[in-house]
């Protein structure tokens, strides 16, 4: 298994943080298998584009609520990784109370 699970939404509340807001923390090493995905589907045509993060945060973006790493955005380069036989990504990660930013 590539994730310890699938998910089909977000089971904390909105968080609202902004593009800009993400940006400012720092990336870290996190491995694929503690990461829960929040949707079931994916795109192919994205997973397989070399541009698909050409407009978009180079690193996925990763909230951790309730004990859990939630993978909000990045669950196409996610799989990426993991099809290049990769454990591991950065990924920036908003540790979350369940409060309003």
């Amino acid at each position: 298994m590539i994730f310890k699970a699938v998910r089909d939404g977000r089971p904390y509340p909105e968080h609202n943080l902004t593009l800009k807001q993400w940006s400012e923390i720092p990336p870290r090493p996190l491995r694929l298998d503690q990461l829960i995905t929040t949707k079931r589907e994916l795109a192919l045509d994205k997973l397989l584009a070399e541009d698909s993060t050409f407009y978009g945060d180079l690193f996925p973006h990763v909230v951790q609520w309730n004990g859990g790493l939630y993978l909000e955005d990045g669950l196409h380069r996610a799989l990426r990784a993991a099809l290049q036989q990769r454990n591991q990504i950065h990924a920036r990660v908003l540790v979350y109370n369940g409060q309003p930013e």
